[in-house]
């Protein structure tokens, strides 16, 4: 079965650090670009960053200088190392992953959601 699997949320205090992983499992040929978003209690889900399978990123605004976005092509792995975390940043957290190709179909995934949630 191919799927999502996101690992490394929790509750962390404000200026605190968090690292989440997602691995894709399954017989998977390629997949385009991996990424992270967020979804908030009544707001839309966002993106947060992103990454290519040739390393280019994008990152939201609002993380830019506190997220690193990372991936590992081989293990079919991305990370999202987070930093200088606020309680702006509390939401579920979710995998994306963009093209993925199998030998039965391509198309997009997403993982099952991990809460991050930053409070003193």
């Amino acid at each position: 079965q191919v799927q999502l699997v996101e690992s490394g949320g929790g509750l962390v205090q404000p200026g605190g650090s968090l690292t989440l992983s997602c691995a894709a499992s399954g017989t998977i040929f390629s997949i385009y670009a991996m990424g992270w978003y967020r979804q908030a209690p009544g707001k839309q889900r966002e993106l947060v960053a992103a990454i290519t399978s040739g390393g280019s990123t994008n990152y939201a605004d609002s993380v830019k200088g506190r997220f690193t976005i990372s991936r590992d092509n081989a293990k079919k792995m991305v990370y999202l190392q987070m930093n200088s975390l606020t309680p702006e940043d509390t939401a579920v957290y979710y995998c994306n992953a963009d093209r993925v190709r199998t030998i039965a179909w391509t198309r997009d995934l997403w993982g099952q959601g991990t809460q991050v949630t930053v409070s003193s």
